[in-house]
């Protein structure tokens, strides 16, 4: 017999199985009313009432619903309420700048816009059929006891279309199925040995490939979801103290937080020997790993996928046939991304591009099927990453694709330059990802002005004006003229060699 795998499998679930358990502690420093704390049967209860509340607004299955939010609990809620009842959850990086939420709305179609009373500015260039202010409008999205129209669960329709940086200016829509989400949610589980005593700090943004596909994993398995609105290392080892937390997901840049809030916490680093943190985005400094063992007692985990894969490609976990090895060296080997995930399967091509197939890979981008089949050419998804593939083990070298990763987000490089290139003052300009302790890479501008005198704090300004601040560029430095080809094309390749030369891998 088959039955369609479905996302509101894992809300069925904790609301059978564990109702009156805790299910999320929502942020209480925020700027609309925290939930406080919300059991299973009041999350499943309010997850079946904003699909009712969308069927009352005349929402079709496949409609589009965008969300752009901190993480909270009414963005979890909706990962359950808007896609468990056949409709496309759009969850939108709450760090753009207007112009580029507006072409995500604009460009996915989404009726319905909810958005974090923080980011109500945005309204004055950003609209759609319906909007609601979360906090605000909390009765006409979660209000009521209303039951939804039934929708049969169909695995291979679009549950969420996540926007990402690519290799051209204007994002792209992954679209992921239910079969996506969900085969991807139980391997990750299964990856981080998940089970009911698991506590999760949302340290990752949920809107971040649906959180990596915890917010599904956690609540099937019957966890507790602890919400963090914005990331302080002092106050992510103050909520693990607080709640019991277990495991977390995060960004390189949230793993250097949490050294920096360690070294001035008194006491006891919390969660020794009990807390997991996942990390991908870009692999940490050998140090840094060997630092979270060593320093905060925490079991250190890698992975590498992208959104495209839901996003698990690999995974770096610790193993017993390293355990006589010295602590750097251990740390060297979990510096890796990681032996494939159950289901996946990892080769190199002919020029050194990593490809996966599995799964949980994207079904397309919406609404450019060009790009769909390039990516998918031969029947294996193109990540546009190289890299080599050694005893089981993937290890990134170098990106084929034009995007730095800083802070864990993909910054398209082109965008960076388009902006850059709107300053009357620019000739021609260049940007490169640059090695960065902290942030992995460093958004860093290389110029060739017309001879207008301009600073580099000038441009760095003027790009605050076009882009969300964390894909402005953080250095500029200018050059009488940028290395090219015979036909043409920049070099980057000579722009990043001085900054890269002595780096053990292309990416940091």
């Amino acid at each position: 017999m088959f039955y369609d795998l479905g996302v509101r499998d894992f809300l069925d679930r904790a609301e059978t199985v564990y109702p009156d358990r805790i299910a999320v502690v929502d942020e209480p420093a925020q700027p609309a009313e925290s939930w406080g704390s919300v059991t299973y049967r009041e999350l499943a209860r309010r997850a079946r009432a904003q699909a009712a509340n969308l069927d009352a607004l005349g929402v079709p299955a496949g409609g589009r619903v965008a969300i752009v939010s901190h993480n909270s609990a009414r963005l979890l809620t909706s990962f359950f309420g808007v896609s468990g009842w056949g409709r496309i959850l759009v969850p939108v990086n709450f760090r753009l700048a207007p112009a580029e939420v507006n072409y995500i709305v604009e460009h996915s179609g989404s009726e319905v816009l909810m958005i974090d009373p923080e980011l109500k500015p945005l309204l004055d260039t950003v609209t759609a059929k319906h909007v609601f202010i979360l906090g605000e409008d909390d009765d006409k999205i979660w209000g009521g006891d209303g039951e939804p129209q039934p929708w049969a669960a169909d695995e291979s329709a679009t549950a969420t279309i996540n926007y990402t940086s690519g290799t051209t200016a204007r994002p792209k829509g992954v679209q992921l199925t239910h079969r996506n989400l969900w085969l991807n949610a139980a391997t990750f589980g299964l990856h981080t040995t998940l089970s009911d005593n698991d506590v999760l700090l949302h340290t990752l943004p949920m809107f971040h490939a649906n959180g990596w596909g915890m917010p599904y994993a956690v609540t099937g398995l019957g966890g507790r979801h602890i919400v963090l609105r914005k990331v302080d290392g002092t106050e992510i080892l103050r909520r693990i103290q607080e709640h019991g937390v277990t495991i977390m997901c995060a960004a390189p840049a949230v793993v250097t937080a949490a050294l920096d809030g360690a070294a001035t916490w008194e006491g006891e680093i919390p969660g020794r020997d009990r807390v997991r943190i996942v990390v991908a985005g870009a692999p940490p400094p050998t140090r840094t790993i060997e630092r979270v063992r060593a320093e905060l007692g925490w079991e250190f985990i890698q992975i590498y996928g992208l959104t495209e894969t839901s996003p698990l490609v690999t995974v770096n976990r610790f193993r017993s046939e390293w355990a006589d090895l010295e602590p750097y060296e251990q740390a060297k080997l979990l510096g890796r991304a990681g032996a494939p995930a159950l289901g996946v399967r990892v080769a190199i091509d002919t020029d050194g591009e990593v490809l996966t197939q599995s799964n949980h890979n994207l079904d397309g981008y919406w609404e450019n099927p060009e790009e769909t089949a390039r990516v998918q050419e031969g029947g294996w998804f193109h990540t546009g990453d190289g890299g080599s593939f050694t005893d089981g083990y993937l290890t990134i070298a170098d990106r084929k694709k034009d995007v730095i990763i800083t802070g864990g987000e993909n910054v398209s490089s082109i965008e960076v330059e388009d902006a850059l290139n709107s300053h009357p003052a620019v000739r021609e300009v260049a940007v490169i990802g640059i090695p960065d302790e902290k942030w992995g890479e460093l958004v860093t501008a290389l110029v060739v002005t017309d001879g207008t005198e301009v600073t580099g704090d000038e441009l760095i300004t003027h790009c605050r004006g076009h882009l969300a601040g964390y894909k402005c560029p953080k250095r500029v430095e200018f050059l009488a003229e940028l290395p090219r080809t015979a036909t043409g094309k920049v070099q980057k390749f000579k722009l990043r060699q001085p900054f890269w030369e002595n780096q053990e891998r292309q990416v940091n």
